[in-house]
């Protein structure tokens, strides 16, 4: 059976589902799971209720957001990165005039009605 390995970071009171690795204020661990597994798959070896997730990046794109998370059924690929943060968290400061956006999230945020986002070009 291949084996994909994704880098986890989980931000704020969402440090406590990283076991080991968990310190104050994140927690950082390598997850293996089977090829093909996803973004539901990852949240139940982590036991973390994907309602107690506020923000979530993949790969460095908006995935996932409180009252929309169109990214559970997202497929994961070796080397990914996932970034969760917790409910209370204020908007990255690097994400500040806008985030790339994972394709999920996209059509979601296409689909819900008074849900604006604009990204500045560079």
């Amino acid at each position: 059976m291949e084996m994909i390995k994704i880098d986890v970071w989980l931000y704020g009171t969402l440090a406590r589902y990283g076991g080991n690795a968990s310190r104050k204020s994140h927690a950082r661990l390598q997850v293996n799971l089977s090829a093909g597994k996803g973004m539901c798959d990852l949240l139940e070896y982590l036991s973390l209720p994907t309602g107690e997730r506020g923000i979530t990046f993949i790969n460095g794109k908006l995935s996932a957001m409180p009252g929309l998370q169109p990214d559970l059924d997202h497929p994961f690929h070796d080397g990914d990165r996932v970034a969760f943060f917790h409910l209370k968290s204020m908007w990255p400061y690097q994400y500040r005039n806008g985030a790339a956006m994972a394709p999920g999230m996209v059509k979601a945020i296409h689909k819900k009605k008074g849900l604006f986002h604009h990204r500045r070009g560079r």
